[in-house]
């Protein structure tokens, strides 16, 4: 069976001093998606029990999945022993996913061992997949290089939490950079949805991003046709 590694932060705490960690929904909503297909694990710098940012369960108290996967014994099994990312091993996966939060760009945008591990995926042929802050939650791949050491977004598309996005939830002076802003100076051509909030998933290559709570499921689905395609 194919597997599929969720990367999730560790910190709770944004440069304010705000509640953060792990986006509720954007790890649920693919979970579901991938679980009935494929090997799940977990994993996050510091290893068991990441935190997730409570101003999501509140959000996403009605919404049936993410319900489900607060109360689901296996999910609670996988956070409370998750993995160190220095104790991945690349070749045991198909798919790197970063889960999104503003948490991702505080400490995995930053992180030495993650930026090593994105690259040994990508460079590996690996999957290489993120949703809203986890490209920086999209920013966890902001450190990966390619075997020639440029940005595994250089000339390729992307889609991330967008700056309108940010500013609409007064969050610009919690995070160390704007993903979106932070992206295209890698040289990545930045994609979003034609309304803030709305779903978008952008597909290049090996490369699957997905721009916000929105765009979820849709980025799972694509991990998934992405894993059979392969």
């Amino acid at each position: 069976m194919p597997s599929v590694l969720f990367v999730f932060t560790s910190t709770n705490k944004t440069l304010t001093g705000a509640q953060t960690g792990w986006y509720l929904p954007e790890a649920a909503h693919p979970y579901y998606v991938l679980a009935p297909h494929v090997q799940i694990d977990f994993a996050s710098p510091a290893g068991p029990n990441p935190p997730i940012d409570e101003g999501s369960v509140k959000a996403f108290e009605k919404d049936a999945e993410s319900v489900k996967f607060l109360n689901n014994e296996t999910v609670k099994q996988k956070l409370a022993s998750a993995h160190k990312l220095s104790d991945i091993n690349v070749a045991n996966y198909d798919a790197i996913f970063y889960v999104g939060g503003h948490g991702p760009v505080i400490d995995l945008a930053s992180d030495p061992v993650n930026g090593k591990l994105v690259s040994d995926f990508w460079n590996a042929g690996k999957i290489v997949s993120a949703v809203c802050h986890g490209p920086a939650h999209c920013s966890a791949l902001v450190q990966g290089a390619d075997k020639d050491g440029k940005s595994i977004f250089a000339g390729r598309s992307f889609t991330g939490f967008s700056n309108a996005e940010e500013k609409a939830v007064d969050k610009v002076n919690d995070v160390p950079f704007l993903l979106e802003d932070k992206i295209t100076s890698l040289g990545g051509k930045y994609e979003k949805a034609a309304e803030p909030w709305g779903p978008k998933v952008v597909v290049d290559g090996r490369l699957i991003t997905g721009q916000n709570p929105a765009s979820a499921s849709g980025v799972g689905e694509a991990i998934l046709k992405a894993i059979k395609g392969n």
